[in-house]
C-alpha cells in the first residue's frame, strides 16, 4: 500500500520557502477544488488548478510544478494515476500526493513511486502540514 500522508509528519524538519512552491491541484469538484486552493494559497504557496487530467497536462507542459496534488477519478474519464506518470515522464522527482473519497488506500504498483494518499474528507489544516513535509522530503532526496 501507498503510504498514508499522516506517516510523513515530520515537525523537526525545516519548512520550506513556501512563497517559492508551486501546487497544482486537480481536483474535478469545484467546492472541494476551491477549498483545497484557498488553503494552500492562505498558506502562501502558489496553486495552479485542474479539473481533469488533460487540463493538467497542459498545465504541467507549460508550468514549472513543484508538487502534484490529484484526485483519482476525474472528469472526463481521466484518471489521476495516469497523470501522475505521465507527470513523471517530465519531471521524474515531481513529488505526487494522491487523494480519493471512494478508495481506503492505494496499492504500490498503481502509483508513481514515493508518492503518498490522502483519504477524502482531510482537514485544511492537514492539507498544509502534508505540504510542507512532502515538499521537505523531496528537498531532502534532491
Amino acid at each position: 500500500m501507498v503510504p498514508f500522508a499522516a506517516a510523513l509528519v515530520c515537525p523537526s524538519l525545516l519548512v520550506p520557502d513556501s512563497a517559492a512552491a508551486t501546487i497544482l491541484i486537480v481536483e474535478d469538484e469545484p467546492t472541494v477544488c476551491e477549498l483545497a486552493a484557498e488553503t494552500l494559497l492562505d498558506a502562501g504557496y502558489r496553486v495552479l488548478t485542474a479539473a481533469d487530467a488533460w487540463q493538467a497536462e497542459a498545465i504541467l507542459a507549460r508550468e514549472s510544478v513543484d508538487m502534484l496534488f490529484t484526485d483519482i477519478d476525474l472528469a472526463r474519464n481521466t484518471n489521476g494515476l495516469a497523470l501522475a506518470r505521465r507527470a513523471r515522464d517530465l519531471c521524474p522527482d515531481l513529488p505526487v500526493v494522491y487523494t480519493s473519497g471512494g478508495r481506503d488506500g492505494l496499492a504500490t504498483r498503481d502509483a508513481v513511486p514515493g508518492s503518498v494518499f490522502v483519504p477524502k474528507p482531510y482537514r485544511p489544516s492537514q492539507l498544509v502540514v502534508l505540504t510542507r513535509d512532502v515538499l521537505n522530503a523531496a528537498l531532502l532526496h534532491a
